[in-house]
């Protein structure tokens, strides 16, 4: 499993009316509904009101690259523009959880 973060930062709300258009456009549920996609969801940082977070995560660098290549990507860009939206990312590879974390954990 792939996950990646991309924090949205603009000006004036934009991050949150882009996030806020995404969702009313139907573009947030195509791609949950994309072969692969496993988590697509936007929150709001706390103590950031100009950034919004993206956890989204697939199955395999193959379901992702596919994403990228679609025309659903093309409309995120272009919405990315209109907002006039700069991104920071971070990437991450599941691994096998250690078992010390365990006691960390409240399930």
């Amino acid at each position: 499993m792939i996950t990646i973060n991309i924090l949205y930062t603009g000006k004036k709300g934009n991050a949150k009316k882009f996030a806020t258009e995404m969702t009313k456009r139907g573009i947030v549920q195509k791609i949950r509904k994309t072969k692969g996609n496993l988590r697509y969801e936007y929150f709001l940082p706390m103590d950031d009101k100009e950034s919004v977070l993206l956890i989204d995560s697939w199955t395999s660098q193959s379901a992702l690259d596919k994403h990228h290549a679609s025309a659903t990507m093309q409309e995120i860009a272009t919405l990315r523009d209109k907002y006039d939206l700069h991104m920071s990312v971070k990437r991450y590879v599941e691994d096998n959880p250690n078992e010390k974390d365990d006691k960390f954990i409240r399930k």
